[in-house]
């Protein structure tokens, strides 16, 4: 597999919260003036998008089984993003289990986040490059093992950095994730079976100071990668999701 980003299935990650701009400097002598407001204070990095403002829309335009946490997960699930083709094809997405993470979590505030994240990539033999003059390479297990340590990461910022300094810490440890997702067969990852829609299947997995990650594929034709934090992953179970709604 070539490590270019041509290659990754939509160039992005699960869900990833982008840095936000550094805060204007206030001016040095404040003018009396009637009492105002104060504004609000910028944040460390955008929050994704609430799950109540969330809908199925994009879930429902896909053309492959979507998959989450069975029914043995009891806790709150919700919805998250899917990932586009150059021609709006849906060819990924991920879905919530336990407490909706922030990107400055329990890493950096000590504050216990426990969530799971499921990401279902469409079995694509061929996918066509962006411009429409050729095809880049097929989804694989690789694919979805990228996208769930990418989407973790989105969540993972280590305590004492500057948040002017994420960007660059992002990017290093995203190209990282990627060099790991492709090398699934060496000594960073072990083998865990755990039960996909019933039947034990293996999954590639591995562990980090930010969390889990493994990635397999189903016999329902896609690849499926998981991601998550204060949450073992040895009791998780996958299922196909029958029913959005419960993600709503």
């Amino acid at each position: 597999m070539e490590t270019t980003s041509s290659s990754r299935v939509g160039v992005q990650p699960a869900e990833a919260p982008a840095p936000a701009a550094p805060a204007e400097a206030a001016a040095e002598t404040p003018q009396p003036a009637p009492a105002q407001p104060a504004p609000a204070q910028p944040q460390d990095a955008a929050a994704p998008v609430p799950a109540a403002r969330r809908t199925a829309d994009g879930y429902l335009r896909a053309d492959f089984p979507w998959y989450g946490l069975d029914g043995a997960f009891t806790g709150p699930r919700w919805l998250m993003q899917v990932g586009t083709g150059a021609d709006g094809t849906v060819e990924h997405g991920s879905t919530g289990h336990g407490d909706e993470p922030s990107a400055r979590g329990e890493l950096a505030t000590g504050e216990k986040e426990r969530f799971a994240v499921v990401v279902t990539v469409a079995s694509n033999p061929l996918r066509r490059s962006s411009d429409g003059t050729g095809v880049l390479e097929a989804t694989s297990v690789s694919s979805a093992a990228w996208l769930a340590g990418s989407g973790l990461l989105a969540y993972s910022w280590p305590g004492q950095m500057d948040h002017t300094l994420r960007d660059d810490w992002l990017d290093q440890q995203t190209e990282a994730a990627w060099e790991l997702a492709d090398d699934l067969d060496g000594e960073d990852w072990s083998t865990l079976s755990l039960p996909v829609d019933g039947e034990p299947t293996p999954f590639h997995y591995r562990e980090s100071e930010f969390g889990w990650v493994l990635a397999g594929s189903t016999r329902g034709g896609v690849h499926v990668g998981a991601y998550g934090r204060g949450m073992s992953a040895y009791g998780l179970g996958f299922s196909v999701i029958t029913d959005l709604a419960a993600y709503e």
